[in-house]
């Protein structure tokens, strides 16, 4: 796995330290597995996105912290300039990159999301946080599933879902994905 998720992993332990937190106690406050929460601190395994939202909305941690260890400074408005926000990329066909990370005490949190094409063998990950998402196609072909209800979403289609319910995506055509996830 890259040297970002080990550096996420690392922050994770860092947090339950200073907290004097078990694993099981953080998965069970923030609604995870204990399972999962026990990868993400190994940096052997993807870390989702939607987990670490989970565990800073927990813990009244900002986002940023734990996906970039940069603390958030400005109150008045953040400018983020096409390319240049902090990106993490959880896997080598899977990429974040925020767009209001300097942002202080955000109400939601807009992402570009880049993901590279898969075989249509590989099964969608699903996942379920607090909240709501909005997604935007950029670029490409999506296929979102949520709660089981497949819809294909083509340049400019955007949705607007409850988090909370079971959804995956994944790109179509053999093509990369671009969108903009809002996630609330």
């Amino acid at each position: 796995m890259n040297d970002q998720i080990k550096q996420i992993a690392e922050r994770l332990r860092g947090l339950r330290d200073v907290l004097e937190l078990t694993s099981e106690d953080i998965a069970r406050e923030s609604d995870i597995s204990a399972e999962e929460y026990r990868h993400a601190e190994t940096g052997e395994y993807d870390i989702s996105v939607s987990m670490l939202q989970k565990i800073a909305r927990t813990y009244n941690v900002s986002l940023d912290a734990l996906m970039f260890g940069e603390e958030p400074k400005m109150s008045s408005y953040f400018v983020t300039r096409a390319g240049k926000g902090v990106s993490i990329e959880r896997t080598k066909a899977y990429k974040y990159q925020s767009l209001a990370s300097g942002f202080m005490n955000r109400t939601a949190d807009p992402f570009i999301v880049t993901v590279e094409p898969k075989g249509d063998d590989e099964p969608i990950h699903y996942n379920q946080h607090n909240g709501q998402e909005f997604n935007l196609v950029i670029e490409g072909r999506m296929l979102i599933n949520i709660e089981g209800k497949e819809i294909i979403l083509n340049q400019g289609d955007s949705i607007y879902f409850n988090s909370k319910l079971p959804h995956g995506m994944k790109a179509l055509d053999g093509k990369t994905l671009r969108f903009l996830a809002v996630i609330m």
